[in-house]
């Protein structure tokens, strides 16, 4: 941390957005009491929490476009234990072991634009907590080539397919990494799944096993 943010902090103290409480802008016991998701998805995609409840919406919004990466950790906190309990089941029947965990990437424009990836944060903290015991993280898999509208401005389901063909790729020189290995997907936020579907669709086509997903909300 350097010497102007600690003036910040001080002047301007971390407090949980809901409760109050010190060093996080949203705390972990406030998010554990947060309703969780109960719109229907996919049977693949998990999103933990429901994203029209507020302070999820403002939390999620503080980390992406005002640089509050001590959320990353929170969230990945919530996230962990929602994939330990679904890895438990998948490996006995699906025999889904040492999975890689792949963040959803940003266009070099929108990396550039932003300085972070909020999704690879996420998992830089998921494979803090896990000590690597259950998977392992891999940042450059998955390539973002087209820096398209963000899909919440977008009005409809087709519109949103048309927007993301073809957006992400994956090097030859990479492919071998996934070859028959399971996935594990990160996202901050789904709406209709879409850009989950087309990370999918290529790490499929590029002889990847079984793929699931988690995300913050939706």
């Amino acid at each position: 941390m350097n010497y102007i943010q600690e003036i910040l902090n001080f002047v301007f103290p971390i407090k949980c957005i809901l409760c109050g409480r010190k060093d996080f802008n949203l705390c972990i016991q406030c998010l554990t009491n947060a309703p969780e998701n109960q719109k229907e998805v996919p049977s693949w995609i998990f999103p933990v929490l429901d994203y029209q409840y507020p302070p999820i919406k403002k939390g999620i919004w503080l980390l992406k476009y005002s640089h509050k990466k001590d959320l990353s950790f929170v969230f990945a906190k919530i996230l962990y234990s929602k994939i330990l309990e679904e890895l438990s089941e998948r490996k006995i029947m699906e025999n889904f072991c040492k999975p890689i965990l792949i963040p959803i990437p940003l266009s070099k424009e929108r990396f550039q634009e932003r300085g972070f990836n909020q999704a690879e944060l996420i998992c830089q903290e998921l494979i803090k907590i896990d000590n690597n015991q259950n998977y392992e993280l891999k940042n450059n898999i998955l390539i973002k080539i087209k820096n398209t509208p963000q899909q919440v401005n977008l009005k409809n389901r087709k519109e949103r397919l048309k927007n993301l063909a073809g957006c992400f790729v994956i090097e030859n020189k990479n492919m071998v990494e996934i070859k028959n290995r399971n996935i594990i997907l990160i996202d901050d936020v789904t709406t209709t799944g879409a850009t989950l579907k087309e990370a999918k669709k290529i790490l499929k086509k590029s002889g990847a096993k079984n793929i699931i997903a988690f995300t913050i909300a939706h």
